[in-house]
């Protein structure tokens, strides 16, 4: 679906910046939408959620793209021409630059991707034993 008219208007009262020009799947959520900055040529699948001053911005070679129920955190940046697979999830003021497997997470300034959690969660138990 397209951003309706609302969106501009939410832009006025909640400080962020939608393009009506951005492709958003349906179930788009932003729990707290001040500083939100999403460019026009991004691309954002179905039940996905921003949380506050997320910022997709453009490059050189493209603009992101998010797949279906990827979770943003505060603060993160995702730039350039970025994909981010189905149910990854962006840790809170992660500076994205590569590309997001789904089922990742990436975490930090540059943004290193941890495997699954069920992943992690094996790894951790073998290490106990």
């Amino acid at each position: 679906i397209r951003l309706s008219l609302v969106g501009s208007e939410m832009c006025i009262r909640d400080r962020c910046e939608i393009n009506l020009d951005a492709d958003i799947g349906g179930g788009f959520l932003m729990p707290h939408p001040n500083g939100i900055v999403i460019h026009p040529d991004s691309r954002i699948g179905p039940n996905c959620m921003i949380f506050q001053q997320v910022t997709l911005a453009a490059g050189e070679t493209g603009s992101p793209r998010l797949g279906g129920h990827v979770d943003i955190g505060a603060g993160a940046k995702i730039l350039g021409d970025v994909t981010i697979g189905d149910h990854a999830a962006i840790g809170a003021n992660a500076v994205v630059l590569t590309d997001v497997p789904a089922y990742h997470t990436a975490v930090g300034i540059p943004a290193r991707i941890l495997p699954p959690r069920k992943d992690r969660v094996k790894t951790r138990v073998a290490r106990a034993a």
